[in-house]
């Protein structure tokens, strides 16, 4: 898994709350990752925001910057090394191994319960209203599939209207 090669470094899920714990593969279905659940169905999970999904490269950032951060702890299902994740957004979407494909259908809103994984609590450090480029993505599932630590992402981006 070299890092300039977009590819899955981490595949995360827990019975319920964060953080989220490692697995080597999961199915992924338009219901979101087998084998993970979410305490609060209002805020979290649902078509649109079947998937969460995260960057290593924010996440050791954030880690040099001091906060007692980890892959999974804010509860992202995919964390995903070598994508460009200042650039995603919104209606990006993302192909994963061999058949899964994602949409990005929102930025993720800043939960007080990863308050622990910041420095101060500062957990706001991942909003991006204040903090653009730093947020985790929610993703719906346009096509189901296995994935695998390892698997390569490929990112098509959005069509903008000019």
């Amino acid at each position: 898994m070299a890092p300039h090669i977009p590819c899955v470094y981490r595949i995360n899920i827990s019975t319920g709350g964060v953080p989220k714990h490692p697995v080597p593969e999961a199915w992924i279905s338009v219901h979101g990752v087998a084998g993970d659940c979410q305490r609060n169905r209002i805020l979290h999970g649902g078509a649109d925001r079947a998937v969460c999904l995260f960057s290593r490269e924010r996440i050791e950032a954030l880690i040099q910057e001091g906060h007692p951060i980890a892959p999974g702890a804010c509860g992202e299902n995919l964390t995903l090394q070598g994508v460009d994740w200042a650039h995603l957004a919104p209606g990006d979407r993302l192909r994963i191994g061999d058949t899964l494909e994602l949409e990005i259908t929102r930025y993720t809103e800043p939960c007080r319960k990863n308050a622990r994984w910041f420095r101060e609590e500062h957990y706001r450090r991942i909003d991006h209203r204040i903090y653009p480029g730093w947020s985790r993505l929610y993703a719906r599932v346009l096509v189901e599939g296995m994935v695998r630590v390892g698997d390569p992402v490929w990112v098509k981006p959005r069509v903008t209207q000019e």
